[in-house]
């Protein structure tokens, strides 16, 4: 494992010195790394952590293994937000459209993710021994760690349930490891947000990981301390504690200093007031994968190259006066049929257009300020603190152009305010990691809506609730005998 952490590394630093150097300069090349001498500069230990963000905000296909912003897409295939052109020109994509996973045709994040998590353990292990770091930079990088150990496996458990919980880098114990429940995964990740949070930076950091960027001129691009404030008051949220989650969403909303709302139209921008942490393309003439995936010619979807389209019925599901319908969605006519596509993000990439440079003004949004106030209103209307979640979703309400929720829903009881808060989620956060798909299991809506959901979408053996869950590759599970099958696969 050592040798394979060393070959890890030496292709890291080399995409470093490539493509990455706007988010970190490093010293190079180097030809022999060992885990020891990775963390034992401070370019390099911010290249090793660095480096786990390019390759999310690299350029992702949609087969195979893939990073973990092709959710957006892929989550959103599954669940009710996006339609598969004609069922495509991809086995893989089909039958995860059609709700019909395998283990042996499995659409996985599973072996990214957990290469990146030894990625991980490895460098809170190296860091924490390191005597050369700077201080400022040990004690950064040590909170990065942990916050994207807990962003790993927070999407780990919402994709498959129960999973391992690896946090060591220790051959002999993960080879075997078997599953932790999920209710322990949530443990760890609280856990490890938790020390994030005293551990990073509460400003945004320049490369060298020490000197903050000016307010009002930062580059969003590394997380901080509100990174894992708001990945904490989700996790409370997923888990129901709603003292916690509406306090830590508080926070963020009460940190107007660095956040606040933005108009529709500057949302996806990069280095916006609304984003609390973003990711930076490394590919040149790409601004988003977002952008690359689901903006679409005027000649329409096609088999292979922009195979998916928006569901009609979450585009019906936007009143007239929704300006986010008017801002956010998109459409082209072809043959009469008119296909609408997501437009949060509005820069195609250079193949797609006649110049030969794309300027940068679009950066991924990982996390923003909407969530919080939708978190907020959630665990509010769960504490009977109506009032104050009318307050939050109207926030949220009248950006859009729609009516007070007071004016509109005077007499609106519990049950209402939590139906409007969903209906809110899918329509400010549709195509946006996951989030949709999520909420459907959380809240424990998913069979009702797919029931109806995946029919429509030509699988006539109808909807089983197990499937709301990915399944584990079988090349996976026979690489551990203690490693069990997702239940239902």
């Amino acid at each position: 494992m050592k040798n394979l952490f060393q070959i890890m590394i030496i292709g890291l630093l080399a995409i470093f010195n490539s493509g990455c150097k706007k988010l970190v300069e490093i010293d190079g090349p180097i030809t022999n790394v060992s885990s020891k001498d990775v963390f034992s500069t401070d370019a390099t230990a911010i290249g090793a952590i660095t480096n786990l963000y390019a390759k999310m905000a690299s350029l992702n296909d949609l087969n195979g293994t893939n990073e973990l912003p092709t959710l957006s897409c892929i989550a959103g295939l599954s669940a009710d937000e996006l339609t598969l052109f004609r069922l495509a020109n991809n086995t893989q994509m089909f039958s995860l459209y059609q709700n019909s996973l395998t283990s042996s045709k499995d659409f996985t994040y599973w072996s990214a993710i957990y290469s990146e998590l030894y990625i991980v353990n490895s460098a809170l292990e190296g860091i924490s021994i390191s005597n050369s770091l700077t201080p400022e930079v040990k004690q950064q990088l040590l909170g990065e760690a942990k916050f994207m150990r807990a962003f790993y496996y927070f999407y780990l458990v919402n994709l498959y349930g129960d999973v391992p919980l690896v946090i060591n880098t220790d051959y002999t114990i993960n080879a075997s490891i078997k599953k932790s429940s999920k209710s322990k995964v949530y443990e760890q990740i609280i856990a490890d947000l938790t020390d994030a949070q005293n551990l990073l930076s509460d400003r945004y950091l320049k490369i060298d990981c020490i000197t903050p960027y000016p307010i009002g001129s930062e580059e969003r691009l590394r997380p901080t301390k509100w990174a894992a404030i708001s990945l904490l008051a989700r996790t409370y949220l997923y888990t129901g504690n709603w003292g916690g989650a509406e306090s830590q969403a508080s926070k963020i909303i009460e940190n107007t200093a660095q956040f606040h709302l933005e108009s529709l139209d500057k949302v996806f921008l990069k280095n916006n007031a609304e984003s609390i942490w973003q990711l930076q393309s490394v590919n040149e003439g790409v601004n988003t994968f977002d952008a690359r995936t689901f903006l679409l010619p005027v000649s329409g979807p096609g088999m292979q190259q922009n195979p998916v389209y928006l569901y009609e019925g979450l585009v019906n599901n936007f009143d007239d006066e929704d300006q986010r319908k008017n801002m956010w969605i998109n459409s082209v006519v072809v043959d009469g049929i008119i296909y609408y596509y997501p437009y949060k993000y509005k820069v195609p990439p250079k193949a797609n257009t006649n110049t030969s440079f794309i300027p940068i003004t679009e950066y991924s949004m990982v996390m923003r300020l909407a969530e919080q106030f939708l978190i907020r209103a959630e665990a509010r209307t769960q504490n009977n603190n109506l009032e104050g979640a009318v307050l939050d979703v109207d926030k949220i309400r009248e950006r859009a152009g729609l009516a007070a929720t007071k004016s509109k829903f005077p007499n609106i009881t519990k049950s209402e305010l939590l139906e409007l808060i969903s209906k809110e989620r899918q329509l400010e956060l549709f195509t946006e990691w996951g989030h949709r798909w999520f909420d459907l299991k959380r809240t424990g809506k998913i069979d009702e809506v797919m029931a109806i959901m995946t029919p429509k979408k030509g699988n006539t053996s109808g909807w089983k609730s197990y499937q709301q869950y990915y399944p584990i590759s079988i090349d996976e599970l026979k690489k551990n005998p203690n490693l069990m099958p997702t239940p239902g696969y």
